[in-house]
């Protein structure tokens, strides 16, 4: 019997609730859920008894006996995730409950293309399939986070500024390859603001997540859903302008805060820096390497380089400036921030930090919390995996 046929609309309310608490007692599903106590137990035993729930230990004591961890259960198969960024990509297997199994993470260029990218995508899949003991027939869902707007009912990316070679292309079909699993695609930011949606238990209900790597891009959390826009390009906040005389974007616009604040352009400021005779610390690095990257600028600045910590500091400014009329029209709780960008180091967010409080609205601002995102670098891998689970017990809830 398949286990998933005949549930209930509660019992598979009361299976996203424990999702998305990472595992809790009888008790604390009740609460959560709204339900009875009787109710609970009576969905948590046909729950157990078809294999979608497992008690997993004992939590810790509150007072009185300690109460069992209920869980999603292990032997409903595994989830893969894929993080692209603009110039990496992160792989994972991971439990239904969002334990991680095998990952790993290499550099990757987007600009190859899909059918390149996505063919080393899947080899990685699959040698981490190998590598945590399970097959391809065991995975139940897979999320992929990719660095341009897509449309989330094709999962297609649609006029993608950094991989325009992706425009359209059927990401589904190309998995369908090695996987029968379904497939979810989102944007990169979108899956790291699942991630973070996720770690928090949803306890945080309006908060953005901007990352700041090649490019700059903002996940948004609305009511404690993400929130993708009409046709699925909400959080695009890197083509914000913020200087009509700036440089020319890729998108072919002036001044967009992308082509001025991030890696690439702090990479470009750098070398300028270089040219006017500026760092000496940065030509030792030009002359030696031939190149000037991101990374070679935080170092500069950690090692208290003028003109370094000054690209740092007008990046910074330039992104809080950007977000201040974001913070201003949204008013969200918390603001996130993750990328790349942020290894360059506590100067750069406090730059962000002091431009977005000086322009925005001081009752925007009153509670507004800024820091770096808690799950750190993993975010995107979990929110891929996060992608994957709730959407998969979506369709199973669609199939009853």
């Amino acid at each position: 019997m398949n286990r998933w046929n005949g549930l209930t609309p509660g019992e598979l309310a009361l299976l996203d609730t424990v999702f998305w608490s990472g595992g809790l007692s009888r008790d604390a599903l009740s609460l959560r859920s709204s339900f009875s106590k009787t109710r609970t137990n009576a969905a948590v035993a046909h729950l157990l008894e078809r294999g979608l729930l497992e008690e997993a230990g004992l939590l810790a004591s509150s007072g009185g006996r300690r109460a069992e961890k209920l869980r999603l259960h292990r032997g409903l198969g595994v989830l893969l995730a894929a993080d692209l960024g603009a110039t990496g990509l992160r792989v994972g297997v991971l439990t239904p409950d969002l334990q991680v199994m095998a990952r790993h993470v290499e550099s990757a260029d987007v600009r190859k293309g899909p059918e390149l990218v996505l063919s080393r995508v899947r080899t990685l899949m699959q040698q981490l399939l190998k590598q945590a003991g399970v097959t391809p027939r065991d995975v139940i869902g897979i999320g992929l986070g990719v660095p341009g707007p897509v449309n989330f009912e094709t999962g297609q990316l649609v006029n993608p500024p950094l991989m325009p070679e992706w425009d359209s292309f059927s990401i589904r079909d190309d998995m369908k390859a090695d996987f029968a699993a379904p497939v979810f695609v989102d944007n990169d930011v979108n899956i790291m603001a699942l991630g973070e949606l996720w770690g928090m238990q949803r306890t945080l209900r309006n908060f953005l997540v901007i990352k700041v790597g090649t490019g700059i891009g903002c996940g948004i959390v609305c009511n404690g859903q993400v929130y993708r826009g009409a046709t699925g390009s909400a959080g695009d906040v890197g083509h914000i302008c913020v200087d009509p005389a700036g440089p020319r974007c890729h998108c072919g616009n002036l001044g967009c805060v992308e082509a001025m604040a991030a890696g690439p352009a702090i990479a470009r400021m750098a070398r300028a820096a270089v040219e006017a005779g500026e760092s000496a610390l940065l030509a030792e690095t030009l002359a030696t390497t031939g190149t000037i990257l991101p990374e070679d600028v935080a170092r500069a600045s950690r090692a208290g380089d003028a003109a370094a910590n000054a690209i740092v500091q007008r990046a910074g400014s330039l992104i809080g400036q950007m977000l201040a009329s974001v913070v201003n029209f949204f008013n969200p709780s918390h603001v996130f921030f993750g990328g790349s960008m942020m290894r360059i180091g506590p100067l750069f967010l406090a730059s962000l930090r002091q431009s977005i409080y000086h322009r925005s609205l001081a009752l925007s601002t009153r509670q507004l919390e800024i820091q770096v995102t808690p799950l750190g670098e993993q975010s995107g891998l979990i929110g891929a995996a996060v992608l994957a689970m709730q959407e998969t017990l979506r369709m199973k809830g669609a199939e009853r």
